[in-house]
């Protein structure tokens, strides 16, 4: 064979040739910035006049943090120590944490009450949050309810066993007639329940409180940023049951239950809540018995739930529209009833749907929970605008104080809208 035959050969490489690097402008922090920040003229722009912005103002805050003052006794010594200088006065979360947390009649000596009810707290709710613990630990958040509101408020043991006395007979009357009516079973549930805790105030005897393990502490004790957490829990947790009912009681084939249902949803959402709470600081204690005497705070819980319980109606409602008509079909070729239907394949996927106007009506609810302060129930805005504020040593101190305040707020509504969004995605809300 001649060299010209041999050169004819085409030769087959027997390696990778080795990947060449990317371009600098195509990977790392330049690629995403051009991407994100400058991945067009009128973007680049926009950033470029956006970092401006947030510089001028860091550069404003900042210098005020940083200075800030954590040890004086009043707002005249920290201005002393700052001598003109631009500084925050913190000494006063440090001066009045206690107050901003508990209010200032809880005693100090039972701060270990609420500390521990919220601890059990995040106990009680992690099943219900995360469903993939074990479902035993559910026993534990039914009970947690009436142990929060035998450590909160002390006094005798025998009202919140009363008060789950009514649960047990409520639920015992929604499992034998929620079969046929889920309605029925539900609202009828709810009159027992009543019955049963104004048979146990009159059982009660007078005097208990006064021999009980724990000090009593009266609802007007309440206060600060611990009166906001219970509103907003207790409102919550109660007014998506409520809403639930609302919601499938509207859509009822019977006419009672439904115009009921219409009612009360759209005369609530008509009201503002500041009425509603005046309303329940006035006038909801005629709708008792004369010798009756209903706390402050359970009138308030009575209004809020009420108030969040119909929009979440609404947000349910159009959860349960936007299922295909299919869905109900399918339930009934099964030959399920009523409730099997509702509680395995429509509720379901109707709450499913309807997370993000729950999440969004639950963070509404937590926040408005500032208004009881127009009710002198002195929560955490309350206490700020009122004991605090008012006091010699610290009138003058706004930002610090209502910084405190949003960024506690903050913290909590946020945590819900991330754990909202985990959720959806835990369940696939999009398939």
């Amino acid at each position: 064979m001649s060299d010209s035959q041999n050169n004819s050969v085409a030769f087959v490489a027997t390696e990778v040739i080795p990947e060449s690097p990317p371009p600098a402008r195509e990977t790392g922090v330049v690629k995403w910035l051009r991407e994100n920040l400058f991945s067009s003229v009128t973007n680049g722009v926009l950033t470029v006049v956006a970092l401006y912005l947030i510089f001028q103002v860091l550069a404003a805050i900042l210098p005020w943090i940083f200075n800030g003052i954590w040890t004086t006794n009043s707002l005249a010594e920290c201005r002393e120590i700052l001598q003109g200088k631009t500084g925050a006065c913190f000494s006063v979360l440090t001066e009045r944490w206690h107050q901003l947390i508990y209010g200032f009649k809880y005693p100090q000596e039972e701060y270990w009450r609420p500390n521990l009810a919220f601890l059990l707290m995040l106990v009680a709710i992690a099943p219900v949050l995360f469903f993939d613990l074990p479902r035993k630990l559910l026993i534990f958040t039914a009970l947690y309810p009436f142990v929060a509101f035998w450590l909160i408020w002390g006094g005798t043991i025998l009202a919140p066993l009363v008060a789950l006395v009514g649960f047990v007979v409520a639920g015992v009357f929604f499992q034998v007639f929620g079969r046929s009516s889920f309605a029925l079973g539900f609202f009828g549930g709810i009159v027992l329940a009543l019955l049963v805790w104004a048979l146990g105030g009159y059982l009660i005897p007078e005097g208990a409180s006064e021999n009980a393990m724990l000090l009593a502490v009266p609802s007007r004790d309440l206060g600060g940023f611990m009166l906001n957490l219970m509103l907003g829990v207790t409102c919550v947790s109660l007014s998506i049951p409520l809403g639930i009912a609302l919601a499938l009681g509207r859509q009822s084939d019977m006419p009672l239950i439904k115009g009921i249902c219409v009612v009360f949803i759209e005369f609530i959402r008509g009201v503002p809540l500041i009425t509603l709470l005046f309303v329940a600081s006035v006038m909801l204690a005629y709708f008792f018995p004369p010798e009756s005497t209903v706390d402050l705070f359970l009138r308030v819980v009575i209004m809020i739930t009420m108030f969040s319980a119909a929009y979440i109606a609404e947000v349910i409602r159009g959860g349960l529209a936007a299922l295909p008509k299919g869905q109900y079909e399918a339930a009934d070729s099964l030959g399920l009833d009523y409730p099997q239907a509702m509680r395995l394949i429509i509720l379901p996927q109707a709450l499913k749907i309807s997370i993000p106007g729950i999440v969004n009506v639950a963070v509404g609810l937590f926040k408005d929970t500032t208004l009881v302060s127009v009710i002198s129930m002195f929560d955490l805005v309350g206490m700020i605008r009122g004991p605090i504020l008012a006091s010699t040593e610290w009138n003058g101190v706004y930002w610090e104080l209502f910084g405190f305040a949003a960024l506690l707020f903050f913290v909590v509504c946020y945590g819900i809208s991330q754990y909202s969004q985990w959720l959806e995605r835990k369940l696939h809300k999009g398939h």
